[in-house]
This record gives structure tokens, sequence and C-alpha cells, in this order.
């Protein structure tokens, strides 16, 4: 017999449970690389929706340019993306992150990451991420604030053009074998990897 859950009534300070987290990688006008690192990412067939910051260089450059690529890390790179999680390619540092974030026009090489040349969009690809998604830009849904919300904030609809996935990861030629993918979880604001298999969807197909 399962036990009984007992519940308790909280209110968060935020309702960011995470998701994989994601790399994204634009250019501004003149051609320089940005990667932005988020974890508010969801898919639907080929369309991706990004939550993103309004004053964040990741949106400017998005908003401006109309594409990007979504780099998908696996877990073992929690180290390279938590370096670069307090820098930011704004310059000057946005009002909200000015007291826990440093400027830095090159995430590139202070992270240490492999930048590889897309097929269809200017912006590189991560070459250390096992999964990588060239997208453009369709949509942008600014999110209003109320009295409990900060202001700032857009859900980006973009379509997945390019997929780009680690020979290893895949199966019959067109699909990314779970049992081996392991992405980097973002699991209210901590990092975790994914835990052992428990079953599949009717839906699955390997």
């Amino acid at each position: 017999m399962e036990h009984q859950i007992n519940f308790r009534t909280i209110e968060p300070k935020i309702l960011y449970f995470g998701t994989p987290v994601a790399l994204i990688t634009t250019v501004d006008s003149d051609g320089n690389p940005n990667i932005g690192p988020m974890s508010s990412v969801w898919a639907l067939d080929y369309t991706l929706m990004l939550g993103l910051g309004t004053d964040s260089k990741t949106y400017q450059n998005l908003v401006d340019q109309k594409e990007c690529v979504v780099n998908f890390p696996q877990a073992s790179l929690y180290s390279k993306v938590e370096g670069i999680a307090n820098l930011t390619g704004a310059y000057p540092i946005p009002e909200d992150k000015q007291e826990k974030y440093k400027f830095d026009p090159d995430k590139f090489k202070s992270g240490g990451f492999i930048s590889l040349k897309s097929e269809f969009v200017k912006p590189p690809r991560i070459g250390d991420c096992q999964l990588q998604f060239e997208a453009v830009l369709k949509n942008v849904f600014l999110v209003n604030g109320d009295d409990n919300e900060d202001g700032g904030v857009a859900a980006v609809e973009v379509r997945v053009v390019r997929v780009h996935a680690d020979e290893r990861l895949i199966v019959k030629d067109r699909h990314i074998d779970p049992a081996k993918w392991n992405p980097l979880i973002y699991n209210f604001r901590h990092y975790f990897g994914l835990g052992n298999e428990l079953g599949k969807t009717f839906k699955a197909e390997i």
C-alpha cells in the first residue's frame, strides 16, 4: 500500500521548475557570437518555445537577426555551463543583473566551448553539445507581468530547420537512443542528469 501524501499549501518565490538546459547561440549585427544558458524550453513537432528575458543579449540578438541555434548539453557539461551562468553579453549590464552578473563579450572563449559553423543560420553551433537545433524566428509573445510577476519576459517561437546529433546517439538513421542521451536537467535551480529508465510510452518507435 502506497504511503498517503500529506499536502501543504505554499507560495514559492517563482514557479521555475526547469527543463533540460539549453545553450542558445546567437550573433549580433556585427556577427559576434553569444551563448545564453536557459532552461525554459519546450517542443511541439519542429517548433520550439523559448522563455527569455527581454533584457538579455540572447533575446536582443534573436529578435534582431531572427536566427539561433539551440544546443542541448549533456549532464557531463555541468561545470562548463555553470562557468558562464553569471556572464552576460549585454552592455551596459541590465540593472537587475548588475549585482550578480559580469559582462563578457566572448563566452565561447571564457567557457572553453568549441565553435562549429552552422549549415542554415549564421550563429555557430556548440561542438561540445551532442544535440544542436538550428532555428529561425517565427513569433515573439511578450509576457506582461501582473502584481505578482516581474515584467520583461517573452515566449519566443522558433522553427527548427536543421538537427545535428552525435552519431553515437542515433539509431535507425533518425531516432535518438534515449538510453544513450543523458541531458543536463535544471531542477528547481539545481543540476541533475537522468536516473534509470522506468519504461516508455506506447508511441515510442524504438
